[in-house]
């Protein structure tokens, strides 16, 4: 009964770095410079997840695409190339969205799974006391 608990807590902890790295995307959906002022747009991140020995799930690597970036047309920014380009993060908002939206679910349903084992774990404490 325990595992079942276990199960439950891996899921919370995989969907909580989930919706990390997404909130993450966002917030840096137009970084082009890290974090010593160079040119080094931000690309998109994503959280890689595996099922454990347990039967539950890890977060198996934070993943970054690295082609996760587009020209964007900007004459006068310093970063530009020769044509006038500059490489912006290729993020779409409205994605990362739904994605955080479906690790907010899932999250929320792991709070469930553990709640119902909490309450079996305690009827069945009750019958043997």
């Amino acid at each position: 009964m325990y595992g079942s608990l276990d199960i439950s807590t891996s899921g919370m902890i995989a969907q909580r770095t989930r919706m990390e790295v997404i909130a993450s995307n966002l917030a840096n959906a137009n970084s082009i410079e890290n974090q010593y002022g160079e040119y080094d747009p931000y690309k998109r991140r994503a959280a890689m997840l595996a099922p454990d020995d347990r039967g539950g799930v890890q977060v198996l690597d934070i993943d970054i695409n690295e082609n996760a970036v587009r020209r964007q047309y900007m004459p006068e920014h310093p970063f530009k190339d020769a044509e006038g380009y500059v490489m912006v993060p290729d993020i779409d908002p409205t994605m990362e969205w739904v994605n955080g939206l479906q690790a907010s679910r899932a999250y929320e349903a792991n709070i469930a799974a553990a709640e119902v084992t909490k309450s079996m774990l305690a009827q069945a404490l009750r019958l043997i006391g």
